[in-house]
């Protein structure tokens, strides 16, 4: 949960020389979102590992570029907490000149929130997604998940006498935090000089329906296609859940909730420490027929592993993500699962149950974007298919960082035996305590 506490950034990665992009802007700015808590990830892994269990909370500020707004009524704070006066309490500013088009690399790091990004006024066309480059689609209100990265191109095309909001909300979650602030500034305006209107307030929170179709709009660009094979070698199917182990809750998958063994996988792998970790293989798909997604689990117990699934190395994989209710009626939760090591096919969404028969034939083959990080939607289902050409142990995960604290994820296993000698400088941990030291 080190993300939580502040250890978080961004790396450009530049195009090689001579390269052209598909799209032309003038101007290129990075914009990270983020989330704020008050409490530290020491105080809530506390409350997570309790009983009764202690749920992190609504976080208390949401940062654009680090800058957030905070109601300091709220709470009891020392009177030199809050000074709206400081310069370094206004918002972040974009200062952007009339009739250029900016390239906004924007990027979502929040530990809990999925958020939606809007600038009022302007129209943000969407050109890149984790690394790929998308077929051109415009939006008003970008949806992004903790893990994903956009390209948008915006045009400064509006009256350039003012300034603008530049707004983030939280989406698929009640909105108890405050909506993140910060400024387009048309030069020569001054950066700090508020616009004259309201800021806009986003979407509404719990309205599935536009994400899912932001969702199914993402295709790759025509010049960029990178077609996925035909069909896989192997399918697994992963079941989402909330649930209760002796007492403590726990988020599972396939009702296994995910532990990390004290000696790191590629360690015990390569060097065969048979006894780091369980070698039962983990389950690959759930009762499908008389499991109802729909409702609180009529048996919400499920069990701890920190076994991991081996993949055959070159192999074709399906990952099937299905949501399902949690341990609270009525509510499924958006979960964005992100995978080392890897990019993958985005095969599909889709709402309801997957269906095993049917669902695989309205995949997208043709022009499908890859990514690292995808949503599972609400009571819904994501597709996904990678090549298993990275030797090594990956990774797979929500990357809310309280559910995956609370085990919400997979290791996945690949050519091993393709990986050099491992460094001395990685031991330490575990039975390598002491391995490689002087």
């Amino acid at each position: 949960m080190q993300r939580e506490s502040g250890l978080y950034g961004s790396i450009h990665v530049s195009v090689p020389d001579n390269f052209t992009e598909p799209f032309a802007y003038d101007y290129d700015r990075s914009i990270i979102l983020t989330d704020w808590f008050h409490k530290s990830t020491y105080e809530q892994a506390t409350g997570l590992s309790s009983i009764p269990f202690v749920w992190v909370g609504e976080p208390q500020s949401l940062l654009i570029q680090g800058k957030g707004k905070f109601n300091c009524s709220s709470a009891s704070l020392t009177a030199d907490t809050c000074n709206t006066s400081n310069p370094e309490c206004s918002p972040y500013a974009i200062t952007i000149i009339p009739g250029k088009t900016y390239r906004l690399r924007v990027a979502s790091l929040t530990a809990l929130s999925a958020l939606s990004f809007q600038i009022e006024g302007h129209n943000m066309t969407v050109v890149e997604a984790d690394g790929h480059y998308v077929e051109p689609f415009v939006v008003k209100n970008l949806f992004i998940y903790s893990g994903e990265t956009y390209s948008v191109l915006i045009k400064a095309d509006q009256d350039p006498s003012r300034n603008y909001w530049m707004t983030t909300n939280v989406v698929g979650r009640p909105p108890n935090t405050t909506q993140g602030l910060g400024f387009l500034n048309y030069y020569p305006n001054h950066p700090r000089r508020s616009p004259p209107t309201v800021p806009p307030t986003g979407p509404i929170w719990n309205h599935t329906a536009p994400r899912l179709a932001q969702s199914l709009a993402i295709k790759a660009h025509h010049d960029f296609v990178v077609t996925p094979p035909t069909t896989s070698d192997r399918a697994i199917v992963f079941l989402n859940t909330q649930n209760r182990i002796n007492g403590y809750v726990h988020w599972s998958v396939n009702n296994v909730s995910f532990t990390l063994p004290n000696t790191p996988y590629l360690i015990a792998l390569k060097n065969k420490l048979h006894d780091v970790f369980n070698h039962t293989s983990p389950p690959e798909g759930y009762d499908s027929v008389n499991y109802d997604i729909y409702n609180v689990s009529k048996n919400p117990n499920a069990t701890t592993s920190n076994a991991i699934y081996r993949l055959g190395f070159n192999t074709t994989v399906d990952i099937i993500l299905q949501n399902a209710n949690t341990m609270t009626v009525n509510n499924s939760e958006t979960h964005p699962w992100h995978l080392h090591g890897h990019d993958f096919w985005v095969l599909g969404y889709g709402d309801g149950k997957f269906d095993m028969n049917k669902d695989p034939k309205k995949y997208n083959l043709v022009n499908p974007i890859r990514k690292n990080t995808v949503p599972l939607h609400p009571y819904g289902w994501t597709a996904l298919r990678f090549k298993a050409d990275n030797p090594g142990a990956w990774l797979f995960h929500c990357h809310i960082e309280a559910h995956f604290y609370m085990g919400m994820g997979v290791v996945f296993e690949e050519g091993i035996d393709k990986v050099g000698k491992l460094p001395s400088s990685i031991m330490g941990c575990g039975e390598t305590r002491g391995v490689g030291r002087p």
